[in-house]
């Protein structure tokens, strides 16, 4: 087992460490539930405060902007408050920027407390895996991965139907009122159990000022450039720009941290070529999991016509799967190779993935379920190893730095890979609806059925089609053509997914905790 911290003697009984560990986890899962309810009810809350429809994306965007900077950051922020400390002013921050964004009155104040529950939000991600390899021994290790990892994928699974039930059944704050009691406690019984460690204020005399703000100046504007990009174009000069600034900034604070005695984020963990693999397997990760969910919700909205609460019905049978296979997950972590779990998770996640990328403008719950199943039992194997991979033979000073570095790529895979879908999903459904008109208007019965078109206007038909003819198919052939989109995307992040096997032979075995 490594060297670990001195811990009080209050730390050493396991059950006030489990209660502390569980109280941070509460806190991480209402900050990753957060994000997921808000996008469900934006309607709701454009409505309410009169907001312009280009700018409601800013409500998820300004979150999800301070998040990503807030993430990396972690490692510091431990060394300055604790671990301890971290977790009570972060989580006590969340619920009180929760409490702005309900009493709201205007768009721009809401943006702005978002960007504070955002900031607050994204160090408990971290915070709790990083807490996971300095409280527990090497034979806990994967009980309290588990039941962190399956939190922090649960949260987005049942985001849409607690969003949903929530504004139809009271009002738009209650999405954030929600925060205050669970974050209250949580904030209480860590402060009460988590290990007692002094503030170290030295810390801030050699914080790099500098590199904090290139750091910071670099991943909003990879966020902002991935925003735009699938509806301005990646070769537009905004997000030409944005790119622009993102490589110089980033470059800089690369080379300015690798030369600093005392850098803001320690980048030599990237040279632990375990920690390396694991980070690039977190990246996938993200690409294939945050796109899944971001992917999920469209299909039943937008051709099926449901609500925010039959989506979340149907979403909750992946959550379901992740419920009951985290212990079989458990079982097997402590007894096989971190690097024959993680390709067998990996390779399952794509093909759960790439079921998803054969559906018609008919398919509906059944056509989902088995995808979701499938995806539900891989990704506790695509999480739980890689995690022991990156973060379990680092010395416990490491941890947290690892950590947020760990989590930073797993947010920046799916930021990516929302982009890649969108960009998809925006270019590609006009040409693929000239294909479709093109394949009717040669009598290609197989498209006919695909789209749905009435058997009366297809019997016998060639050539083009009259103005009545048209009218009635151009919306179930724009229809189809989004579909057909949908399945690319869906396709393209299942290849991504599946890449991540290649990284695997490049990681060093770790015995599997007794």
């Amino acid at each position: 087992m490594q060297n670990r911290p001195d811990l009080p003697r209050s730390a050493i009984n396991p059950q006030l460490v489990w209660t502390g560990f569980i109280a941070m986890c509460v806190g991480m899962f209402m900050a990753i539930l957060d994000v997921q309810v808000v996008a469900t009810s934006l309607p709701t809350i454009q409505s309410a405060l009169d907001i312009d429809p280009d700018q409601m994306s800013w409500i998820q965007t300004s979150y999800l902007i301070a998040e990503v900077v807030a993430i990396p950051l972690t490692g510091f922020l431990t060394r300055l408050l604790s671990m301890r400390w971290l977790f009570v002013t972060a989580i006590a921050l969340f619920v009180f920027a929760s409490i702005g964004c309900a009493t709201s009155g205007s768009f721009g104040e809401l943006v702005a407390w978002r960007v504070l529950q955002g900031f607050s939000g994204g160090t408990l991600i971290p915070s709790v895996f990083s807490a996971v390899f300095i409280l527990f021994p090497n034979e806990r290790q994967a009980v309290a991965t588990t039941i962190a990892g399956v939190l922090a994928v649960l949260a987005p699974t049942v985001g849409p139907i607690v969003g949903g039930w929530l504004t139809e059944t009271y009002s738009w704050h209650w999405l954030f009122l929600i925060n205050i009691v669970p974050g209250i406690v949580s904030a209480l019984v860590a402060g009460r159990f988590l290990p007692r460690q002094r503030i170290d204020f030295s810390e801030l005399r050699h914080l790099d000022g500098l590199s904090l703000v290139m750091m910071a100046t670099a991943l909003a504007s990879l966020e902002l450039s991935l925003k735009e990009a699938p509806t301005s174009g990646w070769t537009s000069l905004y997000v030409m720009s944005l790119l622009a600034l993102f490589i110089a900034s980033g470059c800089f604070f690369v080379w300015r941290g690798l030369r600093q005695a005392r850098p803001v984020i320690d980048l030599h963990n990237f040279q632990d070529r375990n920690f390396l693999v694991g980070s690039v397997l977190s990246f996938v990760l993200g690409i294939g999991l945050f796109g899944s969910v971001y992917l999920m919700p469209v299909f039943p909205a937008f051709i099926r016509g449901h609500n925010a609460l039959e989506i979340g019905a149907t979403m909750l049978v992946t959550g379901i799967a992740q419920l009951v296979t985290a212990p079989i997950a458990v079982a097997l972590e402590k007894r096989v190779d971190a690097r024959l779990l993680s390709v067998a998770g990996f390779a399952l996640f794509a093909v759960g993935l790439g079921m998803s990328a054969f559906q018609d403008p008919r398919s509906d719950f059944g056509a989902m379920f088995w995808p979701q199943i499938i995806r539900g039992v891989a990704i506790m194997f695509c999480l739980l190893p890689p995690t022991r991979l990156a973060l379990g033979t680092l010395s416990p000073d490491r941890i947290p730095d690892a950590s947020g570095l760990f989590n930073l790529m797993r947010n920046l895979g799916g930021a990516i890979g929302i982009a890649l879908i969108d960009t998809i999903i925006y270019t590609r459904s006009e040409p693929l609806g000239q294909k479709l008109w093109e394949r009717l208007q040669s009598g290609d019965a197989e498209t006919a059925a695909f789209i749905g078109a009435p058997a009366q206007i297809m019997a016998g038909h060639m050539g083009a089609f009259d103005a009545n003819a048209t009218a009635v198919l151009d919306p179930l052939i724009q229809t189809a053509a989004s579909v057909e989109a949908m399945n690319e995307a869906w396709l393209s992040i299942a290849i991504l997914t599946g890449c991540a096997i290649l990284f695997l032979p490049l990681a060093r075995k770790i015995e599997p905790p007794q």
